[in-house]
């Protein structure tokens, strides 16, 4: 069993490389099923998810070879049924059910599992690939899908759901005539899928916005393709809010301002410092970390992966703040872990109050899920004393080196086998 241990008390000072879009590049690695030919990715973070997605079409046939952040997917002939352990382990790996059917005509896959933070209904992927012509069938955890040709159709979402609007596209590739999604999600990973899909041959406009166009195309009509990945911008704002809490200053190298906006406005108001260029922040906390009010909502609204990293900032404002979540139902499983370390929160259905203390202190804790991690390593970095995190497998999900990258700015932490518990 790992653990983390940290020592805090120390300010964050120098120079990180945000790496590649974690949420980006699982959808490309599943887009790149679509087509025959060499798919080659730049920039791709050594990380436990991308890892099981290499696993996942490694079982579909697909041949892989992962080196210094390239990975170069060769893919012929695959088959249609999904690892079950793999898929049961990310959530992402639902992805892999759009290209499939469309490419294939079949697909078999089990539920997918991933982080405990509430429901995430696969009902809006499912429901719209039948609108596109599969015929759906779910028992015994498993979800079996098959179709002689999609055909495209005009799709409202419910909910602009990420990744049921990057399913729909993939599918929508080769589908035959035009798929028209209205309230697409507009998250920018969206966008780098329909570029990714672009130089593969698709056809596809709209990304970024509400509605998106796919017009259909022939499946030798998708071949090779080379792309680098956008930047992770919930990375980007991790390291953001750990230098504004430990009143330290940072400059991160490879990032896209424009993408954590609603972050940035946010990180001002709690009296951080920013210099903000084409593709470089450069910040500095506070010395006296003012209260701040956010909502979680849809891009281009405040992202709910950010949430508990700034749930932690703000337990040491002057001040009271209010944060609501209004995308996932169990997303505060890092609050009781807070309070062990002497934060004053206040659970209230989805609100949470953040009354500032003082000071926060070292305690034994465990990370429940991804982002929970990161708001506990954040909060120890911050602490009086030595916090140890257990659970950090859930971390290292989707964190590439982060203990390297803290290390490399000062903090005092180090991973450690600890005893099974």
């Amino acid at each position: 069993m790992q653990k983390v241990l940290i020592e805090g008390g120390y300010p964050l000072r120098g120079v990180i490389r945000v790496s590649g879009a974690k949420n980006a590049v699982l959808k490309l690695m599943a887009a790149a099923l679509l087509g025959k030919g060499s798919f080659v990715i730049h920039d791709v973070p050594q990380i436990k998810d991308v890892f099981t997605m290499i696993g996942v079409l490694s079982a579909l046939g697909v041949e892989a070879r992962f080196e210094n952040s390239v990975l170069t997917l060769n893919i012929d002939q695959i088959h249609g049924e999904a690892p079950t352990e793999l898929v049961r382990e990310m959530r992402a790996s639902i992805q892999v059910m759009g290209p499939l059917l469309a490419r294939l005509g079949r697909v078999r896959i089990a539920k997918p599992g991933g982080c405990a933070i509430g429901d995430r209904p696969i009902d809006l992927h499912l429901k719209n690939l039948e609108r596109l012509g599969a015929v759906i069938d779910e028992r015994h955890g498993y979800i079996t899908a098959h179709c002689s040709r999609l055909i495209g159709q005009e799709i409202s979402l419910d909910f602009p759901s990420v990744g049921a609007t990057e399913n729909i596209m993939m599918a929508a590739t080769l589908a035959k005539g035009r798929t028209v999604i209205h309230n697409a999600a507009r998250e920018p990973e969206i966008v780098d899928v329909q570029n990714f899909l672009n130089q593969m041959g698709a056809k596809i406009s709209g990304a970024g916005t509400s509605e998106i166009v796919i017009e259909g195309v022939p499946e030798d009509h998708i071949g090779n393709a080379e792309y680098t990945v956008i930047p992770d911008r919930i990375e980007a704002g991790t390291y953001l809010i750990a230098a504004a809490m430990t009143r330290g200053k940072i400059k991160l190298e490879n990032v896209i301002p424009q993408h954590i906006q609603v972050l940035l406005s946010k990180l001002e108001e709690t009296n951080a410092h920013l210099s903000v260029g084409p593709n470089t922040i450069v910040i500095e906390g506070g010395r006296n970390i003012q209260p701040a009010n956010i909502i979680t909502l849809p891009y281009p609204g405040f992202a709910t992966d950010l949430q508990p990293q700034f749930m932690s900032l703000v337990t040491l404002a002057q001040g009271s703040s209010v944060i609501k979540e209004t995308i996932y139902s169990h997303r505060f499983g890092h609050v009781e872990e807070l309070r062990r370390m002497g934060a004053d929160i206040q659970l209230d259905s989805n609100s949470a109050v953040v009354r500032g203390v003082k000071q926060l202190s070292g305690a034994s804790v465990r990370a429940m899920d991804l982002r929970a991690g990161a708001a506990l390593v954040i909060a120890g970095l911050a602490a009086h004393g030595t916090t140890e995190i257990a659970g950090v497998e859930h971390i290292m999900r989707g964190y590439e080196k982060m203990i390297g990258k803290l290390q490399a700015v000062g903090a005092k932490i180090i991973q450690v086998d600890g005893e099974s518990d």
